[in-house]
């Protein structure tokens, strides 16, 4: 009998995950992170499938904080349990939270000059188009079904039409959401 060779990733130690996150969060402003983290750990490293992350990014918009902290959190914790979990999070936000208190105070003496608003335009558009990329990337491998896009129209009416408060709108509805998701894979299994 004859084993064969596989190449397997090796899974990646929490200083690993602490510099990846700080080299991600040290070279991406205003947004467009969840864009690199995908290029990272699915396209690059291959360390997880695109289903896992794609399911990572749906809790980590769904959990109350700031989505790419909540993103690397569940990253590093998937990839290198709770040790990864911490490398995660302080990566991606100690190493730019001092950088940004560098930058900010560099700004400020450079206000007077219009080059610094240009800059500052510059790096806002190119956190737009790496946003807008995740968005492409996720729409276009979200299942087609009727009911998520019922939810998707009764939020958009519930909040920006007849004004509801957002945090019931989405409670609700991410309540009645995930029963209806548990019923379905019972009904699935069985």
């Amino acid at each position: 009998m004859q084993i064969e060779n596989v190449d397997v990733e090796p899974r990646p130690s929490a200083w690993s995950l602490f510099l990846i996150f700080s080299r991600i969060g040290l070279s991406s402003f205003g947004g467009g992170l969840s864009g690199w983290f995908y290029r990272e750990f699915v396209q690059d490293r291959k360390w997880m499938s695109e289903e896992d992350f794609l399911n990572g990014l749906a809790l980590s918009q769904a959990l109350p904080g700031v989505n790419v902290k909540n993103m690397a959190i569940w990253i590093g914790y998937r990839l290198a349990g709770a040790r990864g979990a911490v490398a995660g999070f302080m990566g991606i936000i100690v190493p730019p939270a001092i950088f940004i208190i560098l930058l900010a105070t560099v700004f400020a003496a450079l206000t007077e000059y219009s080059i610094t608003n240009i800059a500052l335009a510059g790096a806002a558009a190119a956190a737009i188009g790496l946003s807008a990329s995740m968005a492409i990337t996720t729409a276009i491998r979200v299942p087609r079904r009727v009911l998520p896009w019922i939810f998707v129209v009764t939020t958009f009416v519930a909040v920006g039409v007849l004004q509801w408060p957002l945090l019931w709108v989405v409670l609700g509805e991410g309540v009645l959401s995930v029963g209806i998701e548990y019923v379905r894979l019972l009904k699935k299994e069985a």
